[in-house]
């Protein structure tokens, strides 16, 4: 450090005073500048060998098992057992059959219980599926879609478990839950042991719709809950069980294998179309509802590949696409066969959307009614709107002119009841 060499005797004392206050300053200064430049060496050490971190990994999701891939779960307690399998073409894990596996696995299966569209998903909707057996494995094919809905004690003898796997869409009116309902009836009725390999529910992230009122119970609708129950079949099944909906309450030896890394927040896509006209993961968001024009005069796009992605009729000024339904697979007789159909097309929207968008969308059916001409002619006379609605508030509410909004307050408090209900038997996080 430099100091400077001063005689202070030889100067007067002001002037004393005055150099001296200018060397501290020169000290300071110079006590500045060394610091200064220790941190400037430093920081150019640190430049020249910089510290490399490593960049955060993202957080990977488990993909999701399925109920019936965990096979320590259940297939220990059918081994030696005889079983019925209620299955159809979605049973598969990966791309082979459940009923082919468990074959390999030693399990004994009896008989298949078909629902509607038939094992291998084949028939039309509402078309009878017969009896008969399994080309591939020779075991006898039960239907529960043809004079029996629910199996009779002569199908059921000598069963220990009847297997319940089949993709469901979340629906009430999809009918897959309904034969699941009977057959666990008879179950019970029977002393036969109800297991349930669960899967995800694609439309599992909302809960939406007006109730079902007892007096329009039907295949398409058994119990007390709302157009999308937001439930998995496995959650459904202890509903259900639990809520004692089986008939005089009986209720059955219930087991559900749960899938795993699964909740309700989760988009899920099928690997598999549920059904014939459920072709891809727009059509299985928007059914829900546009289903609602099953009961009305206008096409839901049967007959095309667009189904449930589109409505529209010959007789409708106000749509902005066009389409013509034609007999094909899925759809032998489709409503306004080989005529024009003037509608709406929903394929702009991804699946994404809806996911992100979730909700029973009312603005189609309400849309359609208001714009067509034949007021009159609107809704089918088969009184087939009321068994989808689940009652008869909401045609009339159509035909009122109330606006989407006014509907949903009139069924707000009965969904508020149900999802308390609803959260006693959910297996997984829910989207709340």
């Amino acid at each position: 450090m430099l100091f400077l060499a001063i005689n202070y005797q030889s100067l007067p004392k002001l002037g004393q005073f005055t150099i001296m206050l200018s060397n501290l300053k020169i000290l300071f200064f110079i006590l500045l500048s060394s610091s200064g430049i220790q941190q400037g060496c430093q920081q150019s050490e640190t430049e020249k060998t910089p510290v490399v971190t490593e960049p955060e990994k993202p957080v990977q999701t488990p993909p999701i098992e399925l109920g019936a891939s965990r096979f320590e779960e259940y297939v220990p307690m059918l081994k030696g057992k005889k079983t019925a399998f209620l299955v159809n073409q979605t049973s598969t894990i990966g791309d082979r059959h459940l009923v082919d596996i468990m074959l390999e696995k030693g399990v004994t299966i009896s008989k298949i219980f078909a629902p509607e569209h038939g094992f291998r998903g084949e028939a039309d909707a509402g078309e009878k599926v017969e009896d008969g057996k399994d080309g591939k494995t020779g075991i006898p094919l039960v239907s529960l879609y043809g004079k029996n809905r629910k199996p009779t004690k002569e199908y059921l003898a000598g069963l220990d478990y009847v297997v319940f796997d089949i993709q469901d869409v979340g629906a009430r009116f999809y009918t897959y839950i309904s034969s699941m309902s009977y057959v666990m009836e008879a179950c019970a009725e029977n002393g036969i042991k109800f297991l349930v390999l669960d899967r995800p529910n694609p439309n599992g992230n909302y809960v939406d719709g007006p109730m079902m009122d007892p007096e329009f119970s039907s295949f398409i609708g058994l119990h007390k809950v709302p157009v999308v129950h937001g439930m998995t079949v496995g959650e459904y099944a202890q509903m259900v069980n639990g809520e004692g909906w089986l008939k005089d309450g009986i209720k059955v030896d219930l087991t559900v294998v749960s899938c795993k890394y699964y909740n309700h927040s989760v988009p899920y896509t099928l690997p598999i179309k549920p059904s014939p006209n459920l072709p891809n993961n727009r059509a299985i968001h928007l059914y829900p509802s546009l289903c609602f024009f099953e009961g009305t005069t206008f096409s839901a796009g049967r007959g095309t590949d667009l189904q449930f992605q589109v409505y529209g009729h010959p007789d409708y000024d106000a749509g902005n696409y066009e389409f013509t339904p034609v007999s094909k697979s899925g759809a032998k007789y489709p409503k306004h066969e080989n005529k024009l159909c003037k509608g709406e097309n929903f394929t702009n929207k991804d699946q994404q959307f809806y996911y992100s968008n979730p909700g029973l969308d009312l603005k189609p059916i309400l849309s359609a009614y208001q714009n067509f001409k034949n007021k009159e002619d609107f809704f089918l006379k088969n009184n087939f709107f009321e068994k989808l609605a689940g009652n008869k508030d909401l045609r009339a509410q159509i035909i009122a002119g109330m606006s989407e909004e006014e509907i949903k307050k009139t069924w707000a408090n009965d969904l508020e009841a149900y999802k308390d209900m609803r959260r006693r038997y959910l297996l997984y996080p829910d989207f709340e």
